[in-house]
């Protein structure tokens, strides 16, 4: 396994998920983005382009859905992002073809990151979701 694969997966054991709202821990859902594909720093509006294809790809799937932040615990990095309330397996699909290296589910509360196609990763456990989130008045923005 490459050393920056190896770092990357690291930092993505860390999330902080910005919120608006609370989500329910009775409901299972994916978060998901297309922000930064392969961990390929684009420019925000590259990054813009790709959200907007996320969010068609998501309500056709009519399914319920809020926006939200995925970050790094010091806001060093930021990722607009999707809860979606949605299957592992369609959560895996919607990874794939936004081509990120790992998605993140919740089931009954406890947030997963489970690899999309990164390959030689497994699924990692990383405990309570309501533990990541940071409640906010609005999300940050993320166009500069």
């Amino acid at each position: 396994m490459e050393p920056m694969t190896l770092d990357l997966w690291q930092h993505y054991q860390t999330p902080l998920f910005l919120l608006t709202q609370a989500l329910s821990s009775d409901f299972s859902f994916a978060v998901i983005t297309a922000q930064n594909p392969a961990s390929e720093l684009l420019t925000p509006s590259q990054n813009r382009l790709l959200d907007r294809q996320l969010l068609r790809d998501i309500e056709t799937l009519g399914c319920p859905y809020r926006a939200m932040v995925g970050a790094a615990p010091d806001l060093s990095h930021m990722e607009k992002s999707w809860a979606v309330m949605i299957d592992r397996m369609q959560a895996l699909q919607l990874g794939r073809k936004f081509n990120q290296y790992a998605i993140y589910m919740v089931e009954k509360g406890v947030l997963s990151l489970v690899p999309c196609t990164l390959q030689n990763h497994d699924e990692v456990r990383l405990g309570k979701f309501t533990d990541h989130v940071r409640m906010v008045y609005e999300l940050p923005d993320l166009s500069h």
